[in-house]
């Protein structure tokens, strides 16, 4: 009989893995696993390590945190279910992830042009607004913590990428998101999605024209050797949310869990302090190997491609409620042009 791949990574980490405050006090050293699928180098591997460092400073040996980079521990199709099943107790997913997840409501961070800036975004993730967003994950035996900012998206291809037309017909990868799927859509291009840790492969062998990132991921998955054009569309901010199995949590005695929160806290702040001048060194890196391309566009090529882009809003309130999306808007008070 055959297991899935998830099925033998469970099997691979059984013995390691300390599900439940009862298995934890056996050694008497809280054993958190942390997996994530982005290099150690960018903001979410930064912020992953930043964490290990004050849990287990602040608990003073109390907790021990393994972080997983890289997809090593759990690809991004089967590390939201490993925490749900208590095999692995935090992770850091982007929030497009969520939709496909159950909350589809998280989908509208994804909708285009709603977070000029960095500073929008992270106003947004810390708003009631997205308080409450987090709330909805509790049902499913997930409680998120924290918002962490990934910076701009931009747009791979071997061509550069400036006006509407150039993206007709162009197989993007995506993160899995109906709204993504309609973002690209609207600019007349195929939206794909496929495994992060399978992106670089997809891009080499042409199974995708280009994928839909952000710049220190184009840099360190090394995008930017098998793509000769990044374009800074800009239309939307990549976002992680940091969870944790709910039942794990909850368990943990309440002077640890609040220390593990002020030490997630600092996590955070450090983290989003990266994301501006990481996506800036990522520019010069990838500029300086003179293997691609960085397109800039200028204001005129990029309002067109928001007003297409903007369709994607009215097509999506059947989806994620027209409230849901109203009450964004006020967040942040945004105001969508007419």
């Amino acid at each position: 009989m055959q297991l899935s791949i998830l099925g033998l990574g469970l099997m691979a980490i059984t013995s390691l893995s300390l599900a439940t405050p009862a298995a934890a006090q056996t050694s008497n050293v809280i054993n958190i696993k942390f997996s994530h699928v982005a290099a150690i180098d960018t903001p979410k591997g930064q912020g992953a390590e930043r964490f290990k460092k004050l849990a287990e400073e602040r608990t003073k040996g109390r907790v021990h945190v393994d972080i997983y980079p890289n997809s090593s521990l759990f690809k991004d199709k089967e590390e939201l279910e490993a925490l749900q099943m208590g095999s692995v107790q935090m992770l850091a997913p982007s929030i497009s992830k969520f939709g496909p997840f159950g909350v589809k409501e998280f989908e509208v961070f994804d909708l285009p042009f709603v977070t000029p800036d960095i500073a929008s975004f992270q106003r947004l993730a810390h708003s009631e607004f997205g308080i409450s967003m987090l709330k909805k994950l509790e049902p499913r035996g997930v409680r998120g913590l924290a918002y962490w900012d990934a910076g701009f998206r931009v747009i791979t291809s071997n061509k550069p990428l400036r006006k509407l037309s150039d993206f007709k017909g162009m197989k993007i990868r995506i993160n899995s998101s109906k709204v993504n799927e309609a973002t690209m859509r609207s600019i007349g291009a195929v939206p794909q999605t496929m495994a992060f840790s399978e992106v670089y492969l997809g891009l080499q062998t042409g199974v995708v024209d280009g994928a839909d990132t952000v710049m220190y991921n184009a840099l360190t998955q090394k995008f930017y050797e098998v793509q000769k054009h990044i374009s800074l569309v800009h239309h939307s901010h990549q976002g992680y949310i940091v969870v944790v199995n709910r039942k794990f949590w909850d368990g943990l005695p309440k002077d640890i869990r609040e220390t593990l929160e002020s030490a997630m806290a600092d996590a955070t702040t450090h983290a989003n302090a990266l994301s501006v001048a990481e996506e800036r060194n990522a520019i010069d890196k990838i500029k300086a190997s003179g293997k691609t391309t960085i397109d800039e566009l200028t204001v005129a090529e990029r309002d067109e491609i928001k007003k297409a882009m903007m369709s994607v809003h009215r097509e999506m309130e059947g989806r994620l409620g027209r409230e849901n999306i109203q009450a964004m808007y006020k967040a942040i008070g945004f105001v969508p042009p007419k």
